[in-house]
């Protein structure tokens, strides 16, 4: 059994949700009720960490009556169809070779030998995702092109913009939805277009490598355990509710599927329009999986799990931002997008001790703008040429604010006077946000990651 998009029937009359259906958080990025910043800063830079869109399962659960969510999904009916160039050796060119345009077209087979068209694999981008990465897309511009002005109109110019992703399907072509959104075709100079980065599995930051760090996976796994044996009798009175949808298995952090499974499935499948079961549109069923999922995944706040998980990363973004401090105009890079994980968003969140301790929803997004403090005089040109000739090397004071889902995070690490641009808390002082990036970086990466850690 197969499924589409979602349709009509979860819809009122009038269009609206039905308001008895639970709806997995979806929290698109506003541009009207952005808050601009105090008079006297300026924006200079834009971080933006953003996870991929709807997908499907990463797994399959509760397909068997009387749940009966469906095995495989016909969600994936776009970007189906694909051209690649091809080397070829017959007609040789001068320089050797000619180049093939091979078009060709992504289907899944079945292991009985079946093809349905627009089946999804597990873990997939569905098209809702698509959709929905492209308008976080849109929403970019319309926000930091159109009503701010920040980013030109037509792209132009190299450097301005920096693209990476996670090397997983669903990220990266999340994030080639969102660049489509920011700056379509017709928006974007050929010579100008930027490349889509990857790292190596060894070399990636954008999540917690557990893959180039066994240490981290060391943790991860007692933290694991921790939470099983914290959370597990808090679930115990979900049984008779529940388990009916699992062959008869108890819910629990540890369990057969895990609870983080289950709720895995369950979240896509109400994403996309699916009907799950009652006892699961119950929120507050819901709420206590969700509370031993995040414990299980997040609870882990020691130093040296911020260290080795999201150390990295952060040390990524207070080199980029202090470079740009540096450099001013000399440095052409204005914004940065990142296309990664639930892990990464929730970890960044924990990291700085901001995480609302909810499972992050798709295209959640963080930002870190980065503004610089100037004054009326300092604006005009003519004070600037002064300036200049009398040999004022004063370096402007700089600010970082940290955006979660449309909200300001006020750090604790800025909260202190003096931290932060006075009467407005939410905005840290560079100094202050490197500082404490600064303890989180680890001195010796690989000693740090081996099986034993870091010797105190």
């Amino acid at each position: 059994m197969g499924v589409g998009l979602p349709n009509s029937s979860k819809h009122a009359s009038d269009g609206s949700v039905n308001p008895s259906l639970y709806r997995f958080p979806q929290v698109p990025l506003e541009v009207e009720r952005y808050p601009t910043p105090p008079e006297g800063l300026q924006l200079e830079q834009v971080h933006v960490y953003v996870r991929h869109g709807e997908r499907t399962p990463v797994g399959i659960r509760l397909n068997k009556p009387p749940a009966s969510i469906p095995e495989h999904w016909e969600m994936c009916k776009t970007a189906r169809r694909f051209r690649s160039t091809v080397t070829s050796m017959a007609g040789l060119s001068t320089d050797g070779v000619i180049d093939e345009i091979l078009y060709h077209k992504k289907m899944v087979e079945r292991p009985d030998g079946t093809v349905t068209e627009g089946e999804c694999l597990l873990g997939e981008l569905t098209d809702l995702g698509r959709q929905t990465t492209f308008n976080f897309g849109d929403s970019l511009r319309r926000l930091y092109v159109q009503k701010l002005g920040f980013l030109p109109d037509i792209l132009e110019t190299k450097g301005q913009i920096y693209l990476r992703s996670t090397n997983m399907p669903r990220t990266m072509e999340s994030l080639q939805q969102v660049v489509h959104g920011l700056y379509p075709t017709e928006k974007c100079h050929p010579a100008s277009l930027p490349a889509l980065l990857v790292r190596n599995g060894k070399d990636e930051n954008l999540i917690g490598n557990t893959y180039a760090c066994k240490r981290l996976e060391i943790l991860q796994v007692s933290f694991a355990k921790a939470a099983a044996e914290a959370y597990n009798r808090t679930l115990e009175h979900l049984d008779k509710k529940v388990s009916k949808y699992l062959d008869g298995n108890p819910i629990r952090v540890d369990g057969k599927p895990r609870a983080s499974g289950v709720l895995d499935t369950i979240r896509a499948a109400v994403a996309h329009g699916i009907k799950v079961p009652s006892e699961f549109e119950d929120k507050s069923i819901i709420d206590a999986i969700e509370r031993a999922v995040v414990s299980e995944w997040f609870a882990d706040k020691t130093e040296e799990v911020r260290r080795l998980g999201m150390g990295l990363l952060l040390d990524d973004l207070s080199r980029k931002m202090q470079q740009k401090a540096a450099k001013g105009e000399k440095d052409p890079l204005k914004i940065l997008v990142h296309s990664t994980h639930d892990t990464a968003i929730a970890g960044l969140c924990s990291t700085l001790d901001v995480f609302d301790e909810k499972w992050p929803a798709f295209t959640a997004s963080i930002t870190f703008e980065l503004f610089k403090k100037v004054s009326p005089e300092s604006q005009a040109s003519q004070t600037q040429t002064l300036l200049s000739r009398l040999g004022n090397k004063a370096t402007p004071e700089h600010y970082v604010r940290m955006r979660y889902q449309n909200k300001n995070m006020f750090l604790p690490m800025c909260a202190e006077e003096g931290n932060h641009l006075e009467g407005s808390p939410e905005f840290c002082t560079l100094s202050a946000f490197r500082d404490r990036v600064k303890e989180l970086i680890p001195r010796d990466w690989d000693t740090e990651c081996s099986p034993a850690g870091r010797k105190s």
